[in-house]
């Protein structure tokens, strides 16, 4: 079979990855992908927002399946065109994957269907937003209501910072129209962590748990980034919490898809906020999270491969879902200056980097001359396995220790939440 994954970040070089490993995939293609994924994959130069230069390469190339990793050509309605061309593409359509690139539609959503969320208001005038900060308690948490690469999201603990970031979305528009309609929502207590569901329209499959690390810096300070790392499983999701959240989160969410019409398939990233074994969603995303895709594939034991294409035709049911009994830790090596900047350089001890256990999964790279390049934000995910949650920690950091960091910077507490439970998962 031919596959063509979409996207160039380190969630797509782990979909390449275990799509590698099936014998039934003869040709694997990405577009555009990134240094670390042409070694295993033959990356395009088409942009994953050009649509129809994918278009006719997929039909040039007489493509099996298409996986789309990002959210940005999800919401432009790659689903939809590849589709119409009889196309076999992975992902929510158009209309569903507003769930991700408005978050009114998705506020919306939540509060017709009794999805429990936080509380919130809706602003295209600067001056009715104002007024609002000016009123409220704090914390508040302001959302750009478009897509935003993770960054257009702000947790204000006073007026003040609320009045920097409104002006910043709505008078600046640093993130150009997605910051021309807010949302302000009440401040939610509790632990962050992911759960993922895949879905062919009919049928339900959720993964295993992970958490993200959204904060630039330790102890979860400075500002909102892509993702600083990731582990899984997230001990904060047990027993008890995971059928709190199929109950009261997954299962209205599939009946309010039914009741709105919604045909949604793909995978649907639901990020939560757990307090005392009590889920609330924080948002959604229409593709896996970046990095938590990269712990979670980490330790799959079964085909990734086959799971995607029995999701996108419709035979979900017949997938058996298997994990290591293992937990897995992603540090994310990123550019010094992120996220407002990134700094070039050279990272010339990787080419030959091996280590027992881990895996390095490339995002803001390019390979030239035997040497990577770093050309973006997040640069590597350094990614770990070991039957304990502290064992994969100290996998990741002695890896780490082993790279040259001249030009880049990470946490030094990814997975550490994990390590205060006492989790039954190791």
């Amino acid at each position: 079979m031919k596959v063509l994954v979409v996207g160039s970040g380190g969630r797509e070089h782990a979909i390449c990855w275990g799509i590698s490993e099936n014998k039934n995939v003869r040709s694997l293609y990405c577009a555009p992908g990134n240094g670390g994924i042409s070694k295993i994959a033959k990356n395009v130069e088409i942009k994953s927002d050009d649509l129809e230069r994918l278009l006719k390469f997929a039909l040039k190339e007489k493509i099996d399946l298409t996986i789309v990793g990002p959210e940005k050509p999800l919401s432009l309605g790659i689903v939809d065109l590849f589709r119409k061309n009889n196309l076999l593409i992975f992902g929510p359509d158009k209309h569903s994957s507003q769930l991700e690139s408005s978050k009114e539609f998705s506020k919306l959503f939540m509060k017709r269907h009794k999805i429990p969320t936080a509380t919130f208001e809706t602003f295209t005038d600067f001056d009715k937003a104002y007024d609002f900060i000016e009123k409220n308690n704090y914390p508040l948490v302001i959302k750009a209501d478009g897509l935003a690469s993770g960054k257009g999201v702000r947790v204000c603990n006073n007026f003040n910072e609320a009045e920097e970031f409104l002006i910043f979305l709505m008078k600046d528009k640093i993130f150009s129209k997605s910051g021309e309609k807010v949302v302000i929502e009440s401040f939610l207590e509790g632990e962050e962590a992911s759960f993922f569901v895949f879905t062919d329209g009919v049928n339900i499959l959720p993964l295993d748990s992970s958490q993200d690390h959204k904060r630039l810096l330790d102890q979860d300070l400075g500002p909102n980034t892509g993702g600083m790392g990731a582990y899984s499983p997230a001990p904060i999701i047990d027993d008890e919490t995971k059928q709190n959240i199929m109950n009261n989160i997954v299962n209205p969410v599939f009946e309010g898809f039914k009741k709105d019409k919604i045909n949604y398939t793909g995978i649907l990233y639901i990020g939560l906020m757990i307090k005392n074994k009590i889920p609330s969603v924080v948002e959604f995303n229409c593709r896996f999270g970046d990095p938590e895709t990269q712990p979670l594939l980490y330790r799959m034991k079964s085909d990734i491969f086959d799971l995607f294409y029995k999701t996108s035709t419709q035979n979900l049911s017949t997938y058996n879902l298997e994990w290591n009994e293992t937990s897995s830790v992603t540090v994310v090596l990123a550019s010094k200056g992120y996220p407002e900047k990134s700094t070039n350089g050279v990272i010339s001890n990787l080419e030959k980097f091996q280590e027992e256990g881990v895996y390095i999964f490339h995002a803001g790279t390019e390979l030239k001359d035997d040497n990577y390049l770093i050309v973006g934000g997040r640069v590597l995910g350094v990614t770990s396995e070991h039957e304990t949650l502290s064992g994969a920690i100290n996998l990741a950091y002695k890896a780490i220790s082993k790279i040259d960091t001249t030009s880049l910077t990470c946490r030094s507490d990814i997975g550490k939440k994990g390590l205060s439970r006492n989790p039954k998962t190791p």
